[in-house]
């Protein structure tokens, strides 16, 4: 799985989990982007925009609404899975923070970056693989011993394993 993969995978999720978007209107976005719009890959668009289940899309000083076949829309800005993709100066994507259970919408507490760590799950920040950490708690170490291990806080260790648990 590429990592423009894995960031479809993390805006499909959100879109369908967060958002309550239906598989049919992001069949029907899909399909209208590629063929009326020539964006091949709209769910790492940068200017993918949802509200109450439909996706927008802002093309110059319009919204589209490409899951109700590019009907025009009010400026809705509710962007927060898509704030969570960074992306370079050619607007690619190249970092990923996941949603954690119970964590605010604007929380970034792992990162997922395939130059880091080969692209595996890490703590923001740190470079400290969630895997290695959960690895350490399931052999039975002490959360406190791991954080002073890896000069970390509890609650970053605490946000590995609920990422772990979540993935």
């Amino acid at each position: 799985m590429s990592f423009n993969n894995l960031v479809e995978a993390h805006v499909l999720r959100a879109l369908r989990s967060v958002h309550g978007a239906r598989m049919g209107n992001v069949r029907s976005a899909l399909s209208y982007a590629d063929e009326q719009l020539g964006i091949s890959r709209l769910l790492l668009h940068d200017e993918l925009l949802t509200s109450g289940g439909d996706l927008f899309l802002q093309e110059l000083d319009h919204l589209i609404n490409p899951s109700r076949s590019g009907q025009l829309a009010l400026r809705k800005l509710l962007e927060d899975c898509l704030n969570r993709v960074e992306r370079d100066d050619r607007r690619l994507p190249f970092r990923l923070y996941p949603v954690l259970p119970r964590q605010s919408a604007h929380a970034r507490a792992i990162s997922i970056n395939p130059r880091v760590s080969f692209g595996r799950p890490v703590l923001a920040g740190s470079g400290v693989s969630t895997r290695a950490l959960v690895d350490r708690i399931d052999a039975g170490e002490d959360i406190a011993a791991i954080a002073h291990d890896y000069g970390l806080a509890e609650s970053q260790i605490h946000d590995a394993v609920l990422y772990e648990a979540a993935a």
